[in-house]
């Protein structure tokens, strides 16, 4: 399992500090992450420890086996932004 990033991310990446295994990016120490509209977590790497869902301050982040029916694009969103990260 793994979780997901919503729209509803206010980007303070008060997550990816959390994140025990490092897998929700862009990051402040990014480029990417200062014109980054939100951020995204990696499903391949994520180890489902809902450290991230615990500190987010605007509840944007799901397990995606329980994503809201009107986010589940989302899922996919997060997916490709480390599909196009890789290529």
């Amino acid at each position: 399992m793994a979780h997901v990033i919503t729209a509803s991310c206010c980007n303070d990446a008060v997550c990816a500090q959390v994140c025990p295994v490092d897998c929700i990016h862009p990051t402040p120490d990014e480029r990417a992450y200062w014109t980054a509209e939100m951020l995204y977590i990696d499903p391949a790497v994520c180890i489902d420890c809902e450290a991230c869902i615990e500190v987010c301050p605007v509840a944007a982040i799901y397990r995606d086996r329980e994503l809201p029916a009107d986010l589940t694009t989302f899922a996919a969103m997060n997916a490709a932004y480390f599909e196009q990260a890789v290529e």
